[in-house]
């Protein structure tokens, strides 16, 4: 009796689900690729105890203003004496302190602000939209100067002054998706249920309204980072001798003409940061502008 051969698959072709994972890492590496680098980003600033091999705030005249690649300092010392890539590594937590939490709230206010000025009626949509346009007017880095100026320099006035800064923004975007769908039928059969207001936005319109502003605020986070880093370039953020990109800056300015490999070392820093999560940004608005093709009109 013959047996037949089990059929092999043809040459040249690949699994279906090895077809899947390529297709899937083809379609997602513009998302996964800045999302791992913002998760290391991350880490690194939680693990900085451990991965400093100094103390940021401790320095020797005898080493001051070593090159990068100087034996037992890879990225060099400032003008102090201190160690250039502790410094960058401990002044992660402080910089994306600066960039995270202020959008975040700002994502929180601005969101609850525009679901208000869609869902509440005529009166009340033009008097919030005109005030957040007041903000909204002011250059953001001139704004955030001002605010920063009449509160005590550190940590706390940074996340208080950008917070302001980019909640008008945050808000306009919730309320333009929230006037996109405030007469979709889904709503209005909500309303004539004998749904509350507040039930309609947090059931109805929020589920909606979240995604792109989280595609927004992540876009969002390299602006704060760079705004922080200003602010304490200025002396209006985080003060020394804490290790902070912006005051490092300040700190290296003096010696941009005769070392400039070490002084630009923070600013390289920001700009990565900046383009890691614009890119991330950029890449959740389109995957968002992906699903909304697919979704039914009734849930868009």
């Amino acid at each position: 009796m013959t047996v037949l051969p089990t059929e092999a698959p043809a040459r040249g072709r690949l699994p279906l689900r090895a077809l899947r994972a390529g297709a899937f890492l083809r379609r997602d590496a513009g998302l996964l690729l800045p999302a791992a680098f913002a998760t290391l980003l991350l880490v690194l600033a939680l693990a900085a105890p451990l991965l400093a091999p100094y103390d940021p705030v401790a320095g020797s005249l005898r080493v001051r203003l070593l090159d990068p690649g100087s034996p037992g300092h890879l990225l060099g010392t400032d003008g102090q004496g201190r160690d250039v890539l502790s410094r960058l590594v401990w002044g992660a937590r402080p910089s994306l302190i600066g960039g995270i939490v202020p959008v975040a709230i700002a994502a929180t206010a601005g969101t609850a602000l525009g679901i208000a000025a869609g869902l509440g009626g005529r009166v009340t949509e033009q008097a919030l939209l005109r005030s957040l346009d007041v903000l909204y007017a002011f250059p953001g880095i001139l704004l955030a100067m001002t605010i920063a100026t009449l509160m005590p320099a550190g940590l706390g006035a940074t996340v208080l002054s950008l917070s302001i800064v980019l909640t008008p923004a945050v808000a306009r975007v919730a309320h333009t998706e929230v006037a996109r769908i405030r007469t979709a039928e889904y709503l209005e059969a909500a309303r004539v249920s004998g749904a509350g207001r507040a039930t309609v936005a947090v059931r109805q319109v929020l589920p909606v309204v979240a995604p792109v502003v989280l595609a927004y605020a992540s876009s969002l986070i390299g602006l704060s980072v760079v705004y922080a880093a200003g602010l304490s370039f200025l002396g209006l953020g985080v003060p020394p001798p804490t290790a902070e990109w912006g005051a490092m800056l300040d700190d290296l300015r003096p010696a941009l003409l005769t070392h400039p490999g070490i002084a630009v070392l923070p600013a390289v820093t920001i700009l990565i940061v900046s383009v890691v999560f614009n890119t991330l940004g950029e890449a959740l608005r389109r995957r968002i502008g992906d699903s909304r093709d697919l979704a039914p009109e009734a849930v868009r």
